[in-house]
C-alpha cells in the first residue's frame, strides 16, 4: 500500500475558547485532486494552514509522505501554497517572479531560469516571462502564482481559495485548466474551497465541513448521490428533504430523506401539490412545489418553453410530482427509499 501524501491524525485546533477544527483524521493519497468544501468558519482553512504549517495545531498530528512534519517551520515542509491575491511582486517581471523562491534558495541563475521557463511552459504561459503582471488578466496571472508554487517543486500543492477574484466565466475556465494541470504536472493538488461546483468540478475526492469536523468524505458522484447528513444533502446542491410525517405518508418509513430536484418530474400522477414559485434562471426553471402531504419540494427542468410570461402564469396550478424509488435517499442510511 502507498503512503499517503497527507496523513492527519486527531488534528485539533482552538482560538481561545474557539474549536476551529475538532479532532480530524484524513488521508490524501499521493497523486490525488482533493477538495475541502464548506462555509465560511467550518475549518477547512484552518487545516490547509497546518498542513502548510503556518499555524500549529492544538492536538494531533499532520504527516506528509510519511514524514510527521507536525512541528517543522513552512519552509521545512515539502509543500507550496497558492493563494486568492496571488501576491505577485509588480514591480518584477513573470519570469523574475516564478523564480524569485529559487532565486532566495540561492540557486544558480542558469538553472533557475530553465526551471521557470519549465514552470511557466506547465501552466501554458510560455512567451509570456517578459510581461508585468499588470498586464496580464486575473486568470494568467493566478497561472503565475501556479507556476512560482510549481518551480520548486513540491510534493504537495496547496491552494487557498485561489480562484474566488475571478468572474463566473474566467473561474469556469479556469477549473478545467487547473484539473489538466495537475493531471500533467502529476503532484497531489489540496485545493479549498466553499463553492461546490468548483469541488465537483475538479475533485478526485471531497470533504465536506461542517463545524470544524468533516461530515463526509468521497468521491463528487458519492457526496452528491449519496450525502451522509442533511447538512451535506443541502450544502452540496439543493436538495429535497423530507422527514416526520411527509417521510411516512410519501415513502411510508420514519426517517430523513433526501431528493434531488433534477430527479422529479411534474406528471399526470403522483404526489399532488401547488406550485408557489417559479423561477426562470436561463438553461433550467426551478418550481416550488407545496406538496399536500405537508412539505416544499423544488423541481428543476430544462427549459423548452418560449417566454416567461407563460411559466409566471404557471404559479397557483395544480400538479402531481413523482420520483424513482432509487432516487430517494435515506440520510445517514445510503439506501434507496
Amino acid at each position: 500500500m502507498r503512503t499517503p501524501a497527507i496523513h492527519l491524525a486527531g488534528l485539533r485546533k482552538t482560538f481561545g475558547p474557539v474549536e476551529a477544527v475538532a479532532g480530524i483524521d484524513l488521508e490524501i493519497a499521493d497523486g490525488e485532486f482533493f477538495s475541502m468544501l464548506g462555509p465560511s468558519g467550518s475549518g477547512k482553512t484552518t487545516v490547509l494552514r497546518m498542513i502548510a504549517g503556518f499555524d500549529l495545531p492544538t492536538a494531533g498530528t499532520v504527516s506528509l509522505n510519511g514524514r510527521d512534519v507536525t512541528q517543522l517551520a513552512p519552509y521545512d515542509r515539502d509543500v507550496n501554497t497558492v493563494f486568492q491575491d496571488y501576491a505577485l511582486f509588480p514591480h518584477l517581471s513573470v519570469i523574475e517572479n516564478v523564480e524569485y523562491g529559487l532565486k532566495v534558495r540561492k540557486v544558480a541563475r542558469k538553472e533557475r531560469r530553465a526551471r521557470a521557463e519549465e514552470a511557466l511552459d506547465s501552466v501554458r504561459l510560455n512567451g509570456f516571462g517578459a510581461r508585468r503582471p499588470s498586464a496580464m488578466s486575473g486568470g494568467q496571472r493566478q497561472r503565475v502564482a501556479l507556476a512560482r508554487a510549481l518551480v520548486n517543486r513540491p510534493r504537495v500543492l496547496l491552494l487557498d481559495e485561489p480562484l474566488g477574484a475571478l468572474d463566473l466565466k474566467l473561474r469556469e475556465q479556469m477549473q478545467v485548466e487547473l484539473k489538466q494541470i495537475q493531471r500533467d504536472v502529476g503532484i497531489t493538488f489540496v485545493f479549498v474551497t466553499h463553492d461546490q461546483d468548483e469541488a465537483l468540478t475538479m475533485s478526485d475526492r471531497v470533504a465536506v465541513f461542517d463545524a470544524g469536523r468533516i461530515a463526509q468524505v468521497g468521491t463528487p458522484e458519492e457526496v452528491y448521490e449519496h450525502p451522509a447528513t442533511p447538512f451535506v444533502a443541502g450544502f452540496v446542491g439543493t436538495s429535497n428533504l423530507i422527514t416526520g410525517p411527509a417521510a411516512r405518508r410519501l415513502t411510508g418509513r420514519d426517517g430523513t430523506f433526501s431528493v434531488r430536484p433534477e430527479k422529479i418530474t411534474i406528471a399526470d400522477e403522483g404526489a399532488p401539490g401547488t406550485i408557489s414559485e417559479v423561477i426562470y434562471a436561463g438553461p433550467v426553471t426551478r418550481f416550488v412545489v407545496d406538496l399536500d402531504a405537508g412539505v416544499r419540494m423544488v423541481v428543476v427542468e430544462q427549459n423548452r418553453r418560449t417566454g416567461t410570461a407563460a411559466l409566471a402564469g404557471l404559479r397557483g396550478n395544480r400538479v402531481q410530482l413523482t420520483w424513482l424509488r432509487e432516487h430517494v435517499i435515506e440520510i445517514g442510511a445510503n439506501r434507496a427509499a
